[in-house]
C-alpha cells in the first residue's frame, strides 16, 4: 500500500464515524477463528517479574488450552517502539507487545497492531471508560487490553507542611500561594521543581486542564498542543519558575534525590507509582510523606491527569490472534494474574476491581501511616481525564524536552517553548504523509 494512501486510510480509521473498517482492510486477514493444537506465543515486555506472572498462565489456563507464552525482555519507551516497527517491516514482530497508551496510535498507523475487539470486547466493563478509550482510539476497534495506569496525585512532606503552617492545596491557585509562603518562611527550600526531562508529567497536567493534543476528523488530523488549556498550564508553571518560587532542575538526578531526601524540596506532583521512586530517591524520609488528590483548576472540578501506564497488544504479524488475545485478556483481568503483577512487577492495575484487592489491601510500605492510600488512589483513578494521542508522540515529547528544558534553565517564556512543540509536531506529521488541518 502506498505510503501516503496508508496514512490517509489510517487517519480515517481513527475517527468515530468510520470506525475501524478502513484499518482492517490494511491489516492481516481474519484469523480469529477457533485454533486447536499446541500454540507458542512470544511476548515482548519490559515489566520486571513478568516471567513469574506468565508462569501462572503456562501452568494453568495456558496449559489447558495448549497455549504457551515466552517472555522476551525489552527496553521500554521509544526504543521498544522502534524495535517493534523494524520487526514488523520484516513481518517478524512478536505475537504480543507491551505498549504505552501514547504509543498505540503510532503502532496502529503503521498497521502493526491487530483489532481484537471480537476476542476481548467482553472485558470492557473491567476498566474505567477513560482507560478503555485509550485502547480503542475513539473507534469501534480494540487495539490492546489495558494493563496498568498512572493517575496523577500530589505528594507532600506532612511533617514539614505542619512545621511551616502550610495548607495542602486543593486548587492550583492555592498551590502557587503555598509555594510563595514556603519561600518566604524558608528561603532555602522549594515546594517542588518544574522538570523538563519527563514529558509525561507535563502531558498529564495538560490533560487535567482539558487539553486534547491530537484529534482526527474527516480524514485529517488536528494538532492542538498549544491550545488554550495547555497554554494555561505552561503559563502557570513558567510563572512560578520565573519568579523563583520553585526550582527549575530536572527530576531523577542525584541532586533531585538529595533535595527530596533532605527536605530541600517538600512536595512532588507525581502519579500512583511514586512510592517506588521515593523509596529509592528519599529513603531517609520514609513515613514522612502523605498523598492527596491533584490540585484543581477550579474548586468545583474533580479530575486528574495520567502519567504512565501501558497495555498488552496483539500484532498483525501473529499467526495466532485468538490465542494471543485470550492471553492478553487473562493477564489483565484474572485475579491471580493481577495479584502477581502487583506483587512481582510493582504495577498499579488498570482493572478497577483489582485496585482494592489482594496486594492493595494495605498501603505501600513507604506510606505505612496512610491507611487509606489505595482506597483514595482508586477514587482518584476514576476521575482520570480521557487522553487524545497521535501518531508521533515521540516527536512531541522530544521537542518538549529540548524546548522546555532550555526555557526552564533560562527562566524564559514557556509559551514560546510550547509553540516550538506544536510546530515541530505538525511539521513531522506532514513529512510522514499525514493530512493535518488547522
Amino acid at each position: 500500500m502506498p505510503h501516503t494512501k496508508r496514512r490517509r486510510l489510517v487517519t480515517s480509521a481513527l475517527t468515530v464515524a468510520l470506525g475501524a473498517t478502513t484499518l482492517a482492510a490494511c491489516g492481516s486477514g481474519d484469523d480469529s477463528k477457533s485454533e486447536s493444537g499446541p500454540v507458542s506465543l512470544t511476548y515482548w515486555t519490559w515489566t520486571p517479574g513478568m516471567d513469574k506472572v506468565v508462569d501462572l498462565w503456562n501452568k494453568g489456563p495456558g496449559k489447558k488450552d495448549q497455549i504457551t507464552v515466552t517472555v522476551k525482555k525489552q527496553a521500554s519507551g521509544d526504543t521498544l517502539i522502534t524495535k517493534i516497527l523494524t520487526a514488523h517491516k520484516a513481518k517478524q514482530a512478536p505475537d504480543l507487545v507491551q505498549a504505552e497508551y501514547q504509543a498505540l496510535p503510532t503502532l496502529v498507523s503503521n498497521d502493526a497492531l491487530a483489532d481484537i475487539s471480537k476476542e476481548v470486547g467482553d472485558v470492557k466493563g473491567r476498566f474505567a471508560d477513560g482507560v478503555w478509550q485509550q485502547t480503542t482510539l475513539g473507534t469501534n476497534a480494540v487495539y490492546a487490553v489495558p494493563q496498568d495506569i498512572g493517575p496523577m496525585m500530589f505528594y507532600y512532606r506532612a511533617d514539614l507542611f505542619k512545621k511551616y503552617g502550610l495548607k495542602v492545596p486543593t486548587t492550583w491557585d492555592e498551590f502557587a500561594q503555598v509555594a510563595r509562603q514556603l519561600k518566604k518562611k524558608a528561603p532555602d527550600k522549594d515546594l517542588t521543581t518544574f522538570s523538563a526531562n519527563d514529558s509525561g508529567l507535563f502531558a498529564g497536567l495538560a490533560q487535567q486542564a482539558g487539553a486534547k493534543w491530537w484529534t482526527a476528523s474527516g480524514g485529517k488530523w488536528k494538532v492542538a498542543i498549544n491550545d488554550a488549556a495547555t497554554q494555561k498550564v505552561a503559563r502557570f508553571w513558567g510563572g512560578l519558575v520565573k519568579d523563583g518560587v520553585i526550582d527549575n532542575q530536572p527530576m531523577y538526578t542525584p541532586s533531585w534525590n538529595k533535595a527530596l531526601d533532605t527536605g530541600k524540596q517538600i512536595a512532588w506532583v507525581s502519579a500512583v507509582w511514586a512510592p517506588g521512586t521515593l523509596t529509592t530517591a528519599a529513603p531517609d524520609t520514609k513515613g514522612k510523606w502523605a498523598m492527596a488528590p491533584l490540585p484543581q483548576w477550579s474548586q468545583s472540578d474533580d479530575v486528574t491527569g495520567r502519567w504512565g501506564g501501558s497495555s498488552t497488544a496483539v500484532t498483525t504479524d501473529s499467526a495466532h490472534k485468538e490465542a494471543a488475545a485470550k492471553f492478553a485478556a487473562w493477564l489483565n483481568t484474572d485475579h491471580d494474574a493481577l495479584d502477581a503483577l502487583a506483587k512481582d512487577s510493582g504495577i498499579y492495575p488498570a482493572s478497577t476491581s483489582a485496585q482494592l484487592s489482594g496486594a492493595f489491601s494495605n498501603p505501600p510500605d513507604y506510606f505505612s501511616g496512610q491507611a487509606d492510600f489505595y482506597p483514595k488512589a482508586a477514587e482518584i483513578a476514576k476521575t482520570t481525564a480521557p487522553s487524545a494521542w497521535g501518531p508521533n508522540v515521540n516527536v512531541a515529547y522530544a521537542t518538549f524536552n529540548d524546548a522546555f528544558g532550555s526555557a526552564a534553565k533560562s527562566k524564559s517564556d514557556f509559551a514560546a517553548a510550547l509553540n516550538k512543540m506544536q510546530d515541530a509536531t505538525v511539521a513531522d506529521m506532514k513529512k510522514q504523509g499525514f493530512e493535518v488541518s488547522r
